[in-house]
C-alpha cells in the first residue's frame, strides 16, 4: 500500500490538501479517550477526597494531559520508537487537542450551576461531565481536521502505524 493510500485510511488527503470529516473525528476521539479517563479519574479523586474546586481542576487537567499523552505513546512505542521520540510525537500529536478540550470540558463543568461541588452518586456529576466531554469533542474535531490537514496534530503519528 503507498503512503498516500495509507494516509486517506487516517482521515489525510495530500492529493486533495485537507482531512476528512472522518479522519479528524477518529483522531479527535483517540485523544479525548485518554483526555476522558484523566479528566473522570481526577473529578472522582477529587472529589472523593472533598479536595476545593480549583484542586480538583488542577488534578483533573493534569490526568487528562497524562493519560492522553500516554494512549499515543503506546501506539508509537509499538512501532519501536525509543521512550523519548514517543514522548516527543505524543506532545507534537496531542498537545493542542488535549489543550482544547480541557478548556472546553472544565468551562462547561464550571457554567453549570451545582455540578462543580455535586456529589460522585449525582445525576448532576456525571450528567455534567458527560457533556462537557461530549462538548468538548465537538469543538475540538474542527481543530484536528485543521491540524491534520497541516500534517500536525494527530497526523505526526500517522508515520508509526
Amino acid at each position: 500500500m503507498s503512503e498516500h493510500g495509507t494516509m486517506r485510511e487516517h482521515g489525510v488527503d495530500h492529493g486533495r490538501g485537507g482531512a476528512s470529516w472522518a479522519g479528524a473525528a477518529q483522531a479527535t476521539l483517540h485523544c479525548l479517550t485518554g483526555c476522558a479517563i484523566g479528566e473522570v479519574l481526577g473529578m472522582v479523586v477529587g472529589t472523593a477526597f472533598d479536595w476545593p474546586n480549583a484542586a480538583v481542576v488542577v488534578l483533573s487537567i493534569v490526568l487528562a494531559f497524562v493519560f492522553g499523552y500516554a494512549l499515543t505513546m503506546r501506539g508509537v512505542l509499538r512501532a519501536g520508537v525509543s521512550l523519548q521520540s514517543a514522548f516527543r510525537i505524543a506532545l507534537a500529536a496531542d498537545t493542542v487537542s488535549i489543550a482544547v478540550m480541557e478548556v472546553v470540558d472544565n468551562t462547561v463543568v464550571a457554567s453549570i450551576p451545582g455540578a462543580m461541588d455535586a456529589g460522585l452518586s449525582t445525576l448532576l456529576f456525571w450528567g455534567s461531565l458527560a457533556l462537557s466531554l461530549a462538548l468538548a469533542f465537538v469543538v475540538a474535531t474542527p481543530v484536528n481536521r485543521w491540524l491534520i490537514a497541516r500534517g500536525r496534530g494527530h497526523a505526526v503519528v500517522h508515520a508509526m502505524h
